[in-house]
């Protein structure tokens, strides 16, 4: 029985610092069918949308969301110190409770609070090992405490700092194409500038952003979880409204500006799909079209009128159709999972924007009607 529960006690040791090493210290993708960090998140974020679904103001569903991606955080360290503490304990009993402990016969419990003081390096010294060894047990304890603490300290301004960098061009989106940001509204604010003088090498940053943020998410999934300041802000509708104008100027659009979308696209596009691999989320279709037919002339009457392309045709229609199906579902399918709405194409509307806002006036999460022309939509 011992022995068993020695067994035990070392492939929980082993298969969480592992699971740590590779959450933390790896920096590429696991695709190890079974993983704990995986098993945690699904049952902790299933629990948090359930109950975000009882939750009826949608202020305070989205505050309570904004909460998940830090507690989750601090609780996958919580559930790693515990399994970590369990397994030095299962080991101290396996040798035999070789511990002196004062004033009462040594336990299962008296072999957990010795390893519990001795992973956090507390030192009380009121419970000590016997043996040589329980002695080794923990010393070896204690140097895996410290080093697991420190770790998971230097892990923080790692992580803060990729959100930080993620939210940095997503509050410059605010200014370009609204809040939540569409598609329309970009072309819109870009429409005063001669042959995409200004867009073109917009979308190259962008470029550079989703390729950060693949690398940085597909690490670290975690960020995924973290939300942006505002409810009608996310890096979800960020990459839909790049992904959307970049599928337009490839479809209709020409020079160098068709040229960078297709750029743009194909890394946007590679981030979009690995994400979803990663958070293992199925691609799946809306059950509404988010630019019904009826209203793709209008696109290519917004595209015209914005300088973007000088004619617009049915291989174009045909070309978009085949571009959507490409990443759509795979948006769609992060949305459902994550709980993050997708904007529109911003077709007949007007997006507003935070910064005209202020802490008085309520930000909202739908887009304005539109109305305005082409000129005052370049002057915002």
């Amino acid at each position: 029985m011992k022995l068993l529960i020695a067994i035990a006690g070392l492939f929980i040791l082993f298969a969480t610092l592992w699971e740590a090493f590779e959450t933390i210290i790896l920096p590429r993708r696991v695709t190890r069918p079974i993983r704990l960090v995986r098993m945690f998140y699904r049952a902790s974020w299933k629990f948090w949308a359930l109950v975000n679904c009882l939750i009826r103001s949608k202020k305070v569903r989205d505050a309570h969301l904004s909460y998940y991606g830090p507690l989750s955080l601090l609780g996958l360290f919580a559930t790693w110190a515990f399994l970590l503490v369990l397994a030095f304990a299962m080991l101290h009993w396996a040798a035999g409770s070789a511990i002196n402990a004062p004033g009462e016969t040594p336990t299962f419990r008296t072999d957990f609070y010795l390893s519990g003081t001795t992973f956090f390096t507390l030192g009380l010294g009121d419970v000590t090992p016997r043996t040589t060894l329980a002695k080794a047990i923990t010393v070896t304890e204690g140097g895996t405490g410290f080093g697991f603490l420190g770790l998971m300290i230097s892990y923080l301004p790692t992580l803060y700092g990729a959100f930080s960098q993620r939210e940095l061009n997503i509050s410059l989106l605010d200014a370009r194409a609204g809040s939540p940001p569409t598609a329309s509204e970009l072309l819109r604010r870009h429409s005063q500038f001669s042959d995409n003088e200004v867009l073109t090498p917009y979308l190259r940053d962008w470029e550079i952003w989703a390729a950060q943020l693949m690398e940085s998410h597909l690490s670290y999934p975690v960020l995924c979880y973290f939300r942006s300041q505002h409810d009608n802000q996310s890096w979800l509708a960020a990459f839909t409204a790049v992904l959307d104008v970049s599928a337009l100027l490839i479809a209709y659009g020409e020079g160098t500006a068709k040229w960078q979308s297709q750029l743009t696209f194909a890394i946007a596009r590679h981030a979009v799909v690995d994400l979803a691999e990663v958070l293992r989320v199925p691609a799946s279709h809306p059950a509404q079209d988010r630019l019904p037919p009826q209203e793709v002339s209008q696109v290519r009457n917004l595209l015209v009128e914005c300088r973007a392309s000088s004619k617009c045709g049915e291989s174009g229609d045909k070309k978009l159709i085949e571009l959507r199906e490409m990443y759509e579902p795979y948006l769609h399918g992060l949305s459902e999972r994550l709980l993050m709405p997708l904007p529109t194409w911003g077709v007949g509307q007007r997006s507003g924007a935070n910064w005209k806002r202020s802490a008085w006036g309520k930000i909202s999460s739908g887009p304005e009607s539109s109305g305005g022309s082409r000129s005052e939509a370049g002057h915002f």
